[in-house]
């Protein structure tokens, strides 16, 4: 897999894709629109999530951009699949509709986000791109607005494994705060929150941090009525 940390760049080898859908048009119509940037490189096709693990064992992706509805494994359980695999790939997923409920769950299965097929190219590689650099969430106001209609389980223990600072960066997280924008906010360096990002992600067992957000979500840690606000002060967080 790309290990490069910057991905975009024209000194960086390309992304690679696999693209996962059961619909061949879908497929090659993606194959068609992401072969035209010189940074992505589709090394594979899949018609199902049961044919996805093989797929990625053999062409070792760095993205795969997977459908949800599929009629044997579906993008959720092949998401799940996928996370049970050593250095897996991160996952988007493509789907007709943002608030569908298939969408959160697949996010909670350890997709890195979501894309409409009906998207712009050039939005679609740049999700691609993003989820690739992974200091941000892509589309957080729509995962919000999903969050926003789910019901909240409340569980002290999400927070009871993090340290006050971790807990604040996560929540920052869920606004949709880049790291050097968590940075900024908390006035500590850009390294010391990429440090606190994958604490978080370790304590929380979660593969990235978009499933990190859901999780806070859902526990009631992070209210998804909360949007950033550059010049809102954060709450002083607790030693450690």
């Amino acid at each position: 897999m790309n290990v490069s940390s910057a991905p975009g760049q024209d000194t960086d080898p390309p992304v690679t894709v696999l693209v996962v859908d059961d619909d061949e048009l879908t497929r090659t119509g993606l194959r068609t629109l992401l072969s035209a940037k010189p940074d992505l490189d589709v090394v594979g096709e899949a018609t199902d999530g049961a044919e996805v693990v093989a797929a990625v064992t053999r062409l070792r992706p760095d993205v795969v951009l997977m459908d949800v509805r599929m009629p044997r494994v579906d993008g959720i359980d092949a998401t799940r699949r996928l996370r049970t695999l050593p250095d897996p790939p991160k996952v988007v997923v493509i789907t007709t509709f943002e608030n569908d409920e298939y969408v959160w769950e697949v996010l909670r299965a350890g997709a890195s986000g979501f894309i409409r097929k009906r998207a712009p190219a050039q939005q679609i590689a740049h999700a691609i791109r993003l989820v690739m650099a992974g200091d941000s969430v892509l589309f957080p106001d729509a995962v919000r607005r999903m969050a926003a209609g789910r019901p909240v389980r409340r569980d002290a223990s999400v927070t009871a494994a993090l340290t006050g600072r971790e807990t604040e960066t996560l929540r920052l997280m869920a606004r949709g705060l880049s790291n050097q924008e968590i940075a900024a906010r908390l006035v500590v360096s850009l390294e010391t929150v990429k440090t606190h990002v994958g604490n978080v992600l370790a304590k929380l067992g979660v593969g990235n941090r978009t499933q990190a957000v859901v999780l806070a979500f859902e526990a009631g840690v992070a209210d998804p009525g909360a949007r950033s606000d550059p010049d809102q002060p954060t709450t002083p967080a607790k030693p450690g």
